[in-house]
């Protein structure tokens, strides 16, 4: 399995903070470090996988970025054999107007009862050493690349 995000990064009193998402649904209700993410989602075969980062940070985030220009920064793999492509791009959005696409899923297990949640239930900026720690641990490379990237520039 293939997915692609943006890793949303601002600058802020010549400090860089980057844009996380904490994914939704009760499986993750009380999980924070080592849970968030780069807003990110699925590639099906064919797709650019920059035009699929834009999409799923359109569709997680509700909120569209140009990412141009954007800094490619690799990919990872995670403990789950997903591989993650991801592109840095500056920005600024306030997180309260984050709002995600939802899912449908049974819950509580084996109980017949089908209900909606979101896909993202909040994102927030963190400084760099916050963000390596709340980022799922094979993501927290996207934070050192970024910062290599922009040091060089």
């Amino acid at each position: 399995m293939i997915s692609a995000g943006i890793l949303l990064y601002r600058r802020t009193g010549g400090a860089v903070e980057v844009l996380l998402a904490h994914p939704g649904g009760p499986f993750w209700a009380n999980r924070d470090e080592g849970a968030w993410s780069v807003p990110k989602g699925e590639a099906t075969e064919g797709e650019g996988l920059l035009e699929v980062a834009r999409r799923e940070f359109a569709e997680e985030v509700g909120i569209p970025v140009s990412c141009e220009p954007s800094l490619a920064l690799g990919s990872v793999t995670q403990r789950s054999g997903k591989v993650v492509y991801a592109w840095a791009c500056e920005g600024d959005i306030d997180p309260v107007e984050q709002r995600s696409n939802v899912f449908s899923m049974e819950w509580p297990p084996r109980s017949g009862r089908v209900q909606e949640y979101p896909e993202i239930d909040k994102v927030g900026w963190f400084d760099p050493e916050i963000a390596r720690r709340k980022l799922n641990p094979a993501q927290a490379v996207f934070v050192d690349r970024l910062l290599g990237l922009l040091n060089e520039s």
